[in-house]
């Protein structure tokens, strides 16, 4: 099982970030069909092959996933789209 680890400064409110996080997960649900939740200000996600976290913090974003056996080999693929994700959003 391979495992992703993110982090990404911000520089907006946890109000914003949340939204802003919110909007990417509706994306998740649309493209992958992610199941996701709140708890306080961390974002749960699941679907076959992957569950994570995204949780948001007043200076940073932080990402964790872990993949499934079917997904693992593309561990790198996914990261540079979660970074470039958190650039597109973050930066």
């Amino acid at each position: 099982m391979a495992r992703i680890d993110i982090r990404r400064p911000h520089s907006l409110s946890v109000a914003d970030a949340r939204a802003v996080v919110e909007k990417v997960a509706d994306r998740m649900r649309e493209k992958f069909g992610t199941e996701s939740q709140w708890t306080g200000d961390t974002l749960t996600f699941q679907r076959s092959g992957v569950k994570g976290a995204i949780a948001v913090a007043p200076a940073d974003v932080h990402v964790t996933a872990e993949l499934g056996m079917l997904l693992s080999p593309l561990k790198g693929t996914i990261e540079d789209e979660i970074r470039r994700k958190l650039d597109e959003h973050f930066a």
